[in-house]
């Protein structure tokens, strides 16, 4: 990024701004801290990745393409956003407005809103990777996180359908690595990055959950890991809230920090543990910060 300063639209999504606060405030902190102005969408709402994905297509593309039309209004090319499934959501609705003129002329007709359809809708993830970059982050930090072990957990939907995503490989995604690696983290290699954890099935199919969930923790816990990091609020939510369930299920005692990359990215900027909301999350990473001096 160069030292220069980046605006770009912002889309939280409604799980950031309410169960998921750590991961919105601790990239608002972060991007803060790298020079990066972020520009709420305006009157931003639901992009109907859960119910209205399942209830109807046509409603979901329209929840979302209504929310593209409200960040065109800011005239700003970039928009952020944090949350995969909302990203999959934008990003996908995007396309078919692009590429279908039916559908198009669909969408338009309910949202009865002008939509040029040309914006450049990054993730999180892929924003930090590629436009900030590894140089500006790594110029940035003030605290190198030696000693500090860790799996990256992608989950599902970060990185897949690549026709979709774009922005890394779908079965062996490299870039929280990178982001990591360059503050100083010892990022351990595992079989697990893509896994699914089970997270839309958490009320349908429980026990399916604490199985898939499990093996994720098990598979962590035997590659020496301090902490499994994540760029998805619905798998920290899973990994981190579930582990009491999982230990009573297939008696273990998983006591496993799961963090959003964001918030370790915010720890080596100088930015406090509290400020990015670690004080939040179920398993407190605080003793494990403090045995790494990192508290």
């Amino acid at each position: 990024m160069e030292n220069r300063a980046m605006k770009v639209s912002y889309y939280p999504g409604c799980s950031l701004d309410v169960t998921a606060k750590p991961y919105n405030l601790s990239t608002r902190q972060v991007c803060h801290s790298l020079g990066v102005e972020l520009a709420d969408v305006p009157d931003w709402f639901c992009c109907g990745s859960s119910a209205g994905l399942k209830i109807n297509h046509l409603l979901s593309l329209s929840l979302a393409a209504k929310n593209l039309a409200q960040a065109e209004k800011q005239d700003i090319k970039d928009v952020l956003v944090p949350c995969p499934f909302c990203f999959r959501r934008l990003i996908s609705a995007q396309q078919e407005i692009q590429e279908n003129q039916a559908s198009r002329d669909m969408i338009l007709e309910t949202i009865e809103t002008e939509l040029q359809a040309g914006l450049n809708i990054q993730h999180l993830l892929g924003f930090f990777h590629k436009a900030v970059g590894l140089d500006a982050i790594k110029v940035k930090a003030r605290k190198p996180l030696k000693g500090l072990k860790v799996v990256p957990y992608y989950g599902c939907y970060t990185v897949k359908p690549p026709q979709v995503t774009r922005f890394d490989d779908p079965e062996n995604p490299t870039a929280m690595d990178d982001i990591l690696a360059a503050l100083g983290v010892d990022v351990l290699d595992w079989d697990f990055k893509t896994e699914c954890c089970g997270a839309s099935l958490a009320l349908t199919k429980t026990e399916k959950v604490l199985e898939l969930s499990g093996r994720i923790l098990k598979e962590a816990i035997w590659r020496g890991a301090d902490a499994i990091v994540v760029a998805c609020q619905l798998c920290q939510s899973n990994l981190d809230m579930r582990q009491p369930q999982v230990n009573r299920r297939y008696k273990t005692d998983f006591d496993l920090p799961v963090l959003y990359f964001t918030q370790l990215v915010g720890l080596a900027l100088g930015i406090s543990a509290k400020e990015l909301g670690m004080d939040k999350l179920v398993v407190s990473p605080s003793k494990l910060l403090a045995a790494k001096g990192l508290g």
